[in-house]
């Protein structure tokens, strides 16, 4: 995805292109970052300012979500009873192509449901794959499919199961 390593110099891309695409992949990364703490202190509206308004979810265990605020719905009730969350996206990778862009990492996610608790946390990881679109404020995503690949420990609050 990444044009890693850098142009060469006796490319004809121009240097202000090639530090905007910089600026956007930091941009990007930051908006990421900001997103997903925010989802870890439980602060819901920073986290789905991350998302456009006609944005879509797409989840493993869970029906393909519709819109921002059902987005945000879905995760409030799978995520709020949990006492301590830790997402962690690993790996990114942005291509970006003007106003559009695509990226790609790893979730880590870690959940504890009762902190006193001796057992093991829940927890999962697998392939996030994301596209986004640059609006007036900014980058937002427009879709974001998340694969798990791998889980540990059991979903006691049943979040992230599918129902039987």
């Amino acid at each position: 995805m990444s044009d890693f390593p850098s142009a060469s110099p006796g490319t004809d891309e121009t240097l202000a292109r090639r530090l905007q695409r910089l600026e956007d992949k930091e941009s990007l990364r930051a908006l990421m970052i900001h997103g997903w703490r925010a989802l870890d202190r439980k602060d819901w509206r920073a986290w789905i300012e991350c998302w456009a308004e006609d944005a879509v979810l797409e989840f493993g265990p869970w029906e393909w979500i519709h819109g921002r605020e059902a987005i945000l719905a879905k995760v409030v009730e799978a995520e709020a009873a949990y006492a301590g969350m830790q997402h962690h996206i690993l790996n990114m990778d942005f291509e970006v192509r003007g106003d559009r862009a695509t990226g790609v990492g790893y979730m880590w996610f870690v959940a504890v449901a009762d902190p006193g608790r001796t057992d093991s946390p829940y927890a999962m990881g697998g392939p996030y794959d994301w596209d986004f679109a640059r609006d007036g404020g900014g980058w937002r995503l427009t879709r974001q499919r998340l694969g798990v690949w791998w889980t540990t420990g059991e979903d006691t609050l049943r979040s992230f199961t599918t129902a039987d």
